[in-house]
């Protein structure tokens, strides 16, 4: 095994959310990174594809346990900052990188009009990215959002070259506030699901109460920098 150390193993199993173990993560984990020999190679090829393959959505956000599964997001090919983390987090373990989630409440100066109003906040709890083991040490790694997000919006794409920390950058393109990290709230092998759903009852009630499919819009068209 090439991750013997004992602390490591949490970060290689297959998990409730991180369900690496899926036949339909292996098979997209496989079909994306396969073919690549080294583990940076196979870590920038999959985030790329957990990235833009899979759309940011905030209209539709599922946070049951069945909803936050990497199996659920790869399926519905759409997601949030959570659920696109945890299938990277999940593709990783398939290739036999260990993978952890990280999460924060971020100041988020991206929104729109409508997900403002939902969220009564531009505070997001429990922002969420993945951690990579590479060349012996972690890497973050943030897939949230994809291209044509980015290229509406006016903000760079973050990349990932596998070696350094890829999390969102604090200005836009134009220079105005995009992104302000103000909590962070630590490592995790899995979702600390009852920890973040209570967060979301305390924060963002309304995300709970309302089910999210009821928004209708297009979240790349209507998306807003502007907002305070």
């Amino acid at each position: 095994m090439k991750y013997k150390r004992k602390e490591f193993q949490i970060y290689l199993k297959p998990t409730e959310f991180i369900n690496s173990d899926s036949q339909d993560v292996i098979a997209y984990a496989e079909s994306v990174a396969g073919t690549e020999n080294s583990d940076i190679d196979k870590a920038v090829k999959l985030y790329y594809a957990v990235r833009d393959d899979i759309s940011y959505d905030p209209y539709r956000i599922d946070l049951s346990r069945h909803g936050l599964k990497a199996s659920t997001t790869l399926e519905k090919k759409y997601g949030f900052c959570i659920s696109k983390a945890v299938l990277l987090a999940a593709t990783a373990r398939v290739m036999h990188i260990p993978s952890r989630l990280h999460f924060a409440d971020v100041k988020n100066h991206l929104t729109s009009r409508r997900l403002y109003e939902m969220m009564q906040s531009d505070i997001f709890v429990y922002h969420a990215y993945a951690e990579l083991y590479l060349e012996d040490k972690w890497v973050k790694a943030t897939p949230a959002f994809n291209r044509l997000l980015c290229r509406v919006s006016g903000v760079e794409p973050l990349e990932f070259d596998g070696r350094n920390d890829s999390i969102f950058q604090q200005f836009d393109l134009k220079g105005n506030k995009f992104m302000d990290y103000i909590n962070d709230r630590g490592s995790f092998a899995d979702v600390p699901y009852e920890e973040l759903f209570n967060a979301f009852k305390i924060y963002h009630q309304k995300l709970i109460d309302k089910d999210l499919s009821e928004i209708e819009g297009v979240f790349e068209k209507e998306v807003d920098v502007s907002i305070e």
